[in-house]
Formats: structure tokens, C-alpha cells, sequence
């Protein structure tokens, strides 16, 4: 039987460079010159740090472009509060990766809704969906990429 994961990950490679990227070009330019401006990356969390919340904005701007200009899905991105401390202003950033039991309930509900004829399981941070017509399998890939849900998703391991 046909069967594909439906799964949300990060590609790591891409992101590092992204954040190499954004840290260049912090450091290049005008407005941050003579500022101890950079962005720290460690697992699943980066940390934005700069002398002012405006300064943080400007950075979260740039790390943003650089993401979307190697196509890292920048819905991956969940903002915490800005800190500041005397001369010194962070932000962590936590980099979203795996499909949580709520969402992934959910997607499982909108498939059984739709009443198409494919089965639907949850495995961890993953869906496993499968069923005997690829069309079916098709369809339930339209489905949740119009669902438009706040994280990023990607089809992978199609086996016929």
C-alpha cells in the first residue's frame, strides 16, 4: 500500500549558513558598526544580541532575508521576549522542528473529515499517512498544504 510521512524539519546545513550569513553581514554594515551585534546559534535556539530592541529588529529583518534567501521556512521561528540589561538587549529565538500531538491531531481530524479513503497515524512528531490509490495520497498532500497551518511541513518517504 502507498504511504507517505508528513513531517516538519529544519534543514540544519542551510540554517547555519543562513545565520554565518546574517552575522557577516551584522558585522558589515553602517549601522552596526563599533556594536558587539550577533546572533548565537546552539541546537534549536538562536540568540539575538544587541545594544537596543531597535538594533534586534533590524537583526531578526536580516536573519529573516537570509533564511528565505537559502529556503528555510522562516514559520519555523518562534520570537521570545526581548531582555534588556543595561547596554545589552537579547532575544531568543527557538527554531520549531517536529509536528506537536495537538497539530498533528488536527491534521489527522481535516484528513478523516474530507472522507477520503486513506488511513492516518501518528508516530512521534510525524504523520504516517497511507492508503491504496496514490490520487487519494495526492489529494490528502493538497489538502494540508491549503490548510496553510502555522508551521512547515514537508512530504517525505512516498513508497509505492
Amino acid at each position: 500500500m502507498p504511504s507517505f510521512d508528513i513531517v516538519s524539519e529544519v534543514d540544519q546545513h542551510e540554517l547555519t549558513n543562513a545565520v554565518d550569513q546574517a552575522n557577516r553581514e551584522i558585522q558589515n554594515r553602517y549601522d552596526f558598526k563599533g556594536t558587539n551585534a550577533k546572533i548565537e546559534s546552539s541546537e534549536n535556539n538562536l540568540t539575538l544580541q544587541a545594544e537596543s530592541d531597535f538594533q534586534l529588529e533590524q537583526m531578526a529583518d536580516i536573519l529573516r532575508m537570509k533564511m528565505a534567501k537559502r529556503e528555510v521556512d522562516i514559520k519555523c521561528l518562534e520570537f521570545g521576549e526581548v531582555e534588556e540589561s543595561l547596554k545589552q538587549a537579547r532575544q531568543p529565538v527557538v527554531i520549531k522542528q517536529g509536528i506537536d500531538k495537538e497539530l498533528a491531531k488536527r491534521i489527522v481530524k481535516m484528513i478523516k473529515e474530507s472522507k477520503l479513503k486513506v488511513q492516518a497515524a501518528i508516530q512521534g512528531e510525524q504523520l504516517r499517512i497511507t492508503g491504496k490509490k496514490r490520487d487519494d495520497l495526492q489529494q490528502v498532500i493538497n489538502l494540508v498544504k491549503e490548510a496553510n497551518l502555522a508551521i512547515p511541513l514537508q512530504f517525505t518517504n512516498f513508497r509505492d
